[in-house]
């Protein structure tokens, strides 16, 4: 997808802790790294989605991770990650995203996560609120 196509991207340093021996990031990482940048996507959005008014209304479980490793990223390298909401559907959002090396532009990875909205009492799915759909919409033009 054409870095155009993404509304958003956040760039984060790679420490020490995010690699193996030979000071590759460990692919097990690059979900904590996605993580960082998702809460700062919401966060562009003006959805606070680790407080518990939120979780209340939205609280999202990961139900489908596919990571398409490109090239390593490596210590001290700076990355960065665009990323978008591809598609809503009643109960589950699609996001994709890119890592991207800063310095010369190399795609490191591809990442595609389905999160379904939850209901904790139940534990069962439960609709997406219009109101979060329309911001996505209206940021994504969706």
């Amino acid at each position: 997808m054409p870095k155009e196509d993404f509304r958003f991207h956040h760039s984060l340093r790679i420490r020490w802790g995010e690699c193996d021996a030979q000071g590759i990031v460990f692919n097990a990482q690059y979900l904590n790294l996605l993580e960082v940048a998702i809460a700062e996507y919401y966060r562009e959005m003006g959805i606070s989605l680790y407080e518990l008014d939120t979780r209340q209304i939205f609280d999202p479980v990961t139900a489908r991770v596919t990571l398409e490793y490109k090239s390593p990223a490596k210590i001290d390298d700076v990355i960065d990650i665009y990323m978008r909401i591809s598609k809503t559907g009643t109960s589950s959002l699609n996001l994709v995203a890119e890592i991207y090396h800063s310095e010369n532009n190399r795609l490191l990875t591809t990442a595609e996560i389905i999160y379904v909205a939850y209901d904790s009492e139940t534990g069962k799915s439960s609709p997406i609120p219009k109101s979060l759909k329309d911001i996505i919409s209206a940021f994504e033009n969706l």
